[in-house]
């Protein structure tokens, strides 16, 4: 009788630690996000659903082509999703629908085709990013309300995870 007991504290013992490590991870490290606009597509269209990494930035600097989460510079209650295009001490220009960083073209095979605004040039400071949607047309970005800062990043975009036919890693 002992030994059934036993057991069972075992198992329960396990299934809570599991549950524990789970709600930990999940929210310490792996934060799940909907994507709301379609300012990232076509790479992520409205509906799709990510996983963020949240300790990405505590230990590295984000580097141009991540895509990140970070709370919005105008009201920091809502999030958005963005590509780094621009880090500390780069030149950033949009002229003639291309980005130009420190004078050069970047390639830029995630970019919905279409025509938009110039830009700048505009040196990033330390302690702030330039970010675009992937979607020009579609997304309020640096272009509108200025550079991001760092401090706003929430995390590093990892996969998306649903619905499963869209299922990739970034």
């Amino acid at each position: 009788m002992g030994y059934k007991k036993s057991k069972k504290k075992w198992v329960l013992g396990i299934i809570v630690a599991v549950l524990l490590l789970g709600g930990l991870l999940r929210w310490g490290v792996w934060q799940p996000y909907l994507i709301p606009s379609p300012s990232m597509e076509p790479g992520m269209i409205p509906g799709d659903r990510i996983l963020v990494n949240r300790l990405a930035y505590r230990w590295w600097a984000p580097n141009r082509g991540d895509v990140i989460v970070f709370a919005f510079p105008m009201d920091t209650k809502r999030t958005f999703i963005k590509r780094v295009i621009a880090v500390e001490g780069e030149t950033v220009e949009l002229r003639d629908n291309k980005v130009f960083v420190n004078g050069n073209v970047i390639q830029e095979p995630y970019v919905k085709p279409g025509d938009y605004p110039p830009f700048g040039p505009e040196i990033v400071p330390v302690g702030k990013v330039f970010v675009l949607g992937d979607n020009r047309r579609q997304s309020e970005d640096s272009r509108e309300w200025g550079l991001l800062p760092k401090n706003y990043l929430l995390g590093k975009a990892w996969v998306v995870y649903y619905p499963f036919q869209r299922f990739r890693f970034f």
